[in-house]
């Protein structure tokens, strides 16, 4: 099979690599890849840039079944399904691994399911109920698919970007109060928010919204900071914690479950499970989000995604070659 393999800092190559070639299991699925997402924010900082190498990113993409194993009886030789796979030809998972893609909802969409889950994450996590007035910071993919789930939820949405693009992409997807800072006319927020989604990894961001949120108003760092972008002090965030009653708190995604469990309410997949479901109905769009890019242009596309050149904020693999993504 095909695999796109990070081989050294900042150089991406598509290898050969072995197949799992022993016989199915029971429980598992395998088949052709159709297309492959790219994360912005985590295979260019952990892959791209990282210092492990060879690593074989991947995020998420949708395969058509071939082959099943004896036990799965609900997915037949040509469904389509998502899974959490890497960017490789050939996808092979267990079954409780992968979800049906809905009749009529194309790969190309399908796959935006794990970007989508990503702000879920604090949807199943907040104290904070609609219709609350709540602020996005950082409307790169994952920011602009959580302001998109937020607004279809009732929470009143104002979103915001330095970025002119991202905030347009934004309004197009129907966010109505979209602005390029927290504190941007009409200036005001201070004391209104009572949730905050820090998407950008920026920690001005973060610090402008422990400033900004009520209080007792939550502040949850969905994006990383990767590095360090401002000449900002831990004591001037702190004061802001501490002044303004906020609570600062992580979200990233995998403090949930990735599959559902007794003892939680909520897991990663049953995320992914309502996120097709709403890609399927039509209620977050997410065709202004990606471009299609053969896996040999994987060079061009993470250097692309690093340098903010790309004419969309992601990108997907196209795995069979005749797909068309508008």
């Amino acid at each position: 099979m095909k695999a796109i393999a990070i081989t050294a800092n900042k150089r991406v190559e598509l290898l050969d690599r072995p197949e799992h070639t022993g016989p199915l299991g029971s429980s598992e699925v395998a088949g052709p890849t159709l297309v492959s997402l790219v994360s912005p924010g985590t295979e260019i900082h952990a892959n791209f840039l990282g210092s492990r190498f060879p690593s074989y990113p991947g995020y998420a993409c949708v395969f058509q079944i071939e082959d099943a194993g004896s036990d799965v009886t609900d997915l037949q030789r040509g469904d389509m399904a998502f899974s959490m796979g890497e960017h490789g030809s050939v996808q092979r998972e267990q079954r409780q691994r992968v979800l049906p893609v809905p009749p009529g909802l194309v790969p190309e969409e399908a796959v935006f399911a794990r970007l989508i889950g990503v702000g879920m994450t604090t949807l199943n996590t907040t104290n904070v109920r609609p219709p609350a007035h709540i602020l996005v910071t950082g409307l790169g993919p994952v920011g602009n698919l959580a302001a998109q789930v937020f607004a279809l939820c009732g929470y009143q949405v104002t979103a915001v970007d330095p970025v002119e693009a991202r905030r347009e992409a934004a309004a197009e997807a129907g966010i109505q109060d979209v602005r390029s800072a927290v504190d941007a006319p009409p200036n005001d927020l201070k004391g209104r928010i009572a949730l905050h989604l820090e998407c950008s990894g920026h920690e001005q961001a973060a610090l402008d919204g422990c400033r900004t949120v009520c209080r007792h108003g939550e502040v949850v760092l969905v994006g990383l900071a990767w590095k360090r972008r401002t000449e900002c002090y831990a004591a001037e965030l702190l004061a802001a914690v501490f002044r303004n009653f906020a609570v600062l708190r992580s979200g990233w995604e995998w403090e949930l479950p990735v599959l559902p469990e007794r003892s939680s309410r909520h897991s990663m997949f049953g995320n992914y499970r309502i996120a097709l479901d709403w890609l399927a109905e039509r209620k977050i769009r997410v065709d202004h989000l990606a471009a299609l890019y053969q896996p040999e242009q994987a060079q061009q596309v993470y250097e692309g995604l690093l340098n903010q050149t790309l004419p969309k904020p992601t990108a997907l693999f196209d795995w069979q070659g005749s797909r068309e993504f508008k």
